[in-house]
């Protein structure tokens, strides 16, 4: 077994070495083209986001609607336990690299969106049906990589999203409340299922109120916790910026992490956290 993780983590390693490249490089070049389109018009975003939905429009689902369903697979798993991945593997320096990797992925998914609008069709059932297999066909003409796309799309949505999501609630519910784990997922199944047999308009109706909630409770509870640490965030930014770029040593129960490690954790954990490059909020785009 440790064989085999240790080969998991040699492959990890090969990856991330020329997709942090790829990945950073997309980010800055579109954000370069763009000039800087989700700083100048992320007002005029927020306000497409919650108006109300145009009864004219093609979509299934409003804006918001859209957007919830977004931020449905980021708030939470991605945002807590990606984060403290990082900040455990790559200390504190990890989280400039994962800000940094937010800020100009946005140009990214603002991207990944438009090119989803762009080249959607309507389905059998009438509705809109978009995302990267769509516009890698029709807008490059590759069909192979297209399928190769929505195969491993697909897998890695399984093992990196639902298992993880699923495994964190189970484990989390079986530690404060007893409760089994078998139990709760099949639980967790019948109930996401029920959701998903309606389609992207049961999937946006049920996010549009969840979601908010979610995200009121994840703001409240930060907000917490920054009035009750409030002396030390001065240090804790101090801390950030100078191991980024001169790593950390190990402290306590903290492995130690050089620079590249660091840059490596921000950006693996940012792309978990906020999903740019992996494209499913081109999917809620799409509907829109």
């Amino acid at each position: 077994m440790e064989n085999f993780t240790s080969f998991l983590l040699q492959v990890d390693r090969w990856i991330w070495q020329p997709l942090f490249v790829i990945l950073i490089g997309t980010g800055l070049y579109l954000t370069y083209r763009l000039r800087g389109i989700q700083f100048r018009r992320l007002g005029y975003a927020l306000k497409l986001a919650f108006t109300r939905h145009d009864d004219d429009a093609q979509g299934d689902i409003s804006h918001f609607q859209a957007l919830m369903t977004a931020l449905a697979a980021t708030i939470g798993i991605g945002n807590i336990a990606g984060i403290a991945t990082a900040v455990a593997m790559g200390g504190l320096g990890a989280l400039f690299w994962l800000w940094l990797t937010a800020l100009i992925g946005m140009a990214t998914k603002f991207a990944e969106a438009t090119l989803a609008i762009q080249y959607r069709i309507k389905d059998d059932r009438g509705e809109m049906a978009g995302g990267p297999m769509y516009y890698i066909q029709r807008g490059l003409g590759w069909k192979r990589l297209a399928f190769c796309f929505a195969l491993f799309g697909g897998v890695t949505t399984l093992f990196t999203g639902n298992i993880v999501q699923s495994q964190s609630i189970a484990s989390a519910t079986a530690m404060a409340f007893g409760f089994n784990p078998w139990i709760v997922g099949a639980v967790l199944a019948v109930l996401t299922g029920l959701v998903l047999i309606g389609g992207i308009k049961s999937i946006g109706g049920v996010t549009s109120y969840l979601v908010p909630i979610m995200a009121v409770f994840y703001v409240i509870g930060c907000l917490v916790i920054l009035v009750i640490r409030f002396d030390q965030i001065p240090q804790a930014f101090a801390t950030i910026f100078r191991t980024a770029f001169t790593g950390q040593a190990a402290v306590g129960g903290f492995v130690g992490s050089s620079i590249m490690i660091a840059m490596q954790m921000g950006v693996a954990r940012g792309v978990f956290s906020n999903e740019y490059g992996l494209c499913p909020f081109a999917f809620a785009a799409a509907s829109a």
